[in-house]
């Protein structure tokens, strides 16, 4: 069985065939799936498919994208939304300077606060850290209590062996797959069995040989197919002990 572990299954990309994927997916091996949310809006369609659905989940949070937006009423609500038994996590929340809009000085302290949430509810964080490795890893650094998931992980090995240090996990989309990804399969070569999760990030990052086509949760087993590849495992095994690993950390 496998555990996609990062889904935009909201998104409106699927909005004519999301039924159609969702019913098939059990039936293909794919058992669990952590339906992420980036503002108030998908936060909420992500807490109502994890209620359509048994074998989804949900996170709430807001994105870099939406930092402008975390107020305090916006706290409140995902403070209420936490509650349900169906959200498992806080995310996908974090810093991200590639285009750096909305500025930094926006999204350090929307990071912070949901850290501090994170913290306050005793949940685990699903971080997406872009071209930002020095101020992530220094928030951390700030919140040994708060763990999670590094999804789609684009740092250095060296910031992996620190996360990993620190009970952090670290996710991997299709990305995995490219040819040019030899920072990432690095990391992988390096990283603790027990520390792997497997993500598809759909509709975004499909791997090969899917990549620049609308991605989704079924094609999770390729990425565990590589993992499996670099770790020398069976594609079982890397399922098996992937799926184990999300429940772990998301206590499912």
């Amino acid at each position: 069985m496998y555990f996609d572990s990062h889904a935009h299954l909201d998104d409106q990309r699927f909005d004519a065939d999301r039924e159609e994927i969702l019913a098939a997916l059990p039936a293909q091996g794919v058992g669990l799936i952590m339906n992420i949310g980036c503002d108030l809006k998908s936060s909420l369609q992500s807490v109502a498919l994890a209620h359509q659905y048994p074998f989804v989940y949900a996170a709430v949070g807001s994105h870099p994208d939406d930092a402008a937006q975390l107020d305090e009423a916006r706290l409140t609500l995902y403070r209420q939304l936490c509650a349900d038994e169906r959200v498992k996590a806080i995310g996908e929340i974090g810093l991200d300077y590639h285009y750096e809009d909305p500025t930094r000085d926006v999204q350090l302290p929307a990071f912070r606060k949901q850290l501090e949430l994170a913290r306050e509810l005793g949940l685990p964080v699903i971080v997406h850290e872009r071209e930002a490795h020095a101020d992530g890893m220094e928030l951390v650094r700030q919140f040994p209590e708060v763990t999670g998931v590094f999804h789609c992980y684009s740092g250095s090995l060296e910031q992996a062996k620190e996360l990993v240090k620190r009970g952090w996990y670290i996710g991997f989309t299709g990305v995995i797959t490219f040819k040019n990804a030899r920072k990432a399969v690095e990391v992988a070569e390096w990283l603790p069995l027990d520390r792997i999760l497997i993500e598809t990030d759909c509709p975004y990052m499909a791997p090969e040989p899917h990549r620049g086509r609308r991605n989704d949760s079924r094609l999770v087993p390729l990425v565990a197919a590589k993992l499996a590849e670099i770790k020398g495992l069976s594609l079982e095994e890397m399922g098996e002990i992937t799926t184990e690993n999300a429940r772990r950390l998301f206590r499912i």
